[in-house]
């Protein structure tokens, strides 16, 4: 089965500053579904009607996350912030349910020092969070991110996420594999990806270390990733979270180079 790609419309499309008029540019050269962090500076209504003018498929948003310029990341693994949480939590739902989105990225936070109160906060926090997804019929994620692309972020590890995701046991929580972010946790990422799979729900690339795309120069064989997701089975979307080093639009040459489409 071909692989699906979904342009990310926060790091895609920069040529504009609008988040709205990225979902016609991204219709324009083709991609049929895209996904975006956080839609929430827009209201409900605005969101909705450019991504139907644009006629494509939201596949994930991330939850909201707070004021980024005082360092909020999430809330999942914060204690006493579990309003905040839910809050959170609620606002995504709301927005996923009338963009028809599928999935949602849920946030751990940043923590400098990880103490017990914070791994209890985080497990107990996502779980509740699965509980919401089972009912309105929505697939958690929780993805775990580098510490060079952000420092003290909470949920750091694959080997941590699948844990969580192991000891929730629901079927609308998955781990999110960025494989910009397995190489640099990890690295060995023919065995991880294999481990990883069956407990993933969404999937996205960046080049190593410069988070461009799959064909530009860096750490990653995206030619061999490609084949190995093919070779295994993913039949999921794959998120194209990368930071386009030129144009965005001839940025995509790769589709052809790789053999892909959109």
């Amino acid at each position: 089965m071909p692989l699906k790609f979904c342009a990310n419309l926060s790091f895609m499309f920069q040529e504009t500053a609008s988040l709205l008029e990225r979902y016609q540019l991204a219709r324009d050269v083709g991609f049929r579904a895209v996904e975006c962090a956080f839609p929430y500076v827009h209201t409900v209504d605005e969101v909705v009607a450019a991504q139907k003018k644009a006629n494509v498929e939201q596949i994930l948003i991330n939850v909201f996350v707070g004021d980024v310029t005082k360092g909020e990341l999430g809330f999942a693994a914060i204690p006493g912030a579990e309003q905040k949480f839910n809050d959170s939590v609620n606002l995504a739902i709301k927005y996923a349910k009338a963009l028809k989105c599928s999935s949602i990225h849920v946030m751990s936070g940043a923590v400098e020092k990880v103490d017990e109160e914070n791994v209890k906060t985080y497990e107990k926090n996502i779980k509740h969070a699965a509980s919401l997804f089972e009912k309105e019929n929505i697939l958690g994620l929780i993805e775990p991110i580098n510490p060079y692309s952000v420092p003290n972020y909470y949920m750091n590890s694959f080997h941590k996420g699948l844990e969580v995701v192991k000891k929730v046991n629901s079927s609308n929580l998955k781990l999110m594999l960025d494989i910009f972010h397995l190489q640099q946790l990890h690295g060995n990422l023919t065995h991880n990806i294999k481990e990883l799979l069956p407990y993933v729900g969404h999937i996205q690339i960046a080049q190593v270390p410069d988070r461009n795309e799959p064909n530009t120069s860096g750490e990653i064989d995206y030619r061999y990733v490609f084949s190995l997701l093919e070779k295994l089975g993913y039949d999921g979307w794959i998120g194209l979270e990368y930071k386009p080093a030129g144009n965005t639009e001839e940025g995509l040459k790769w589709v052809q180079e790789f053999n892909m489409r959109l």
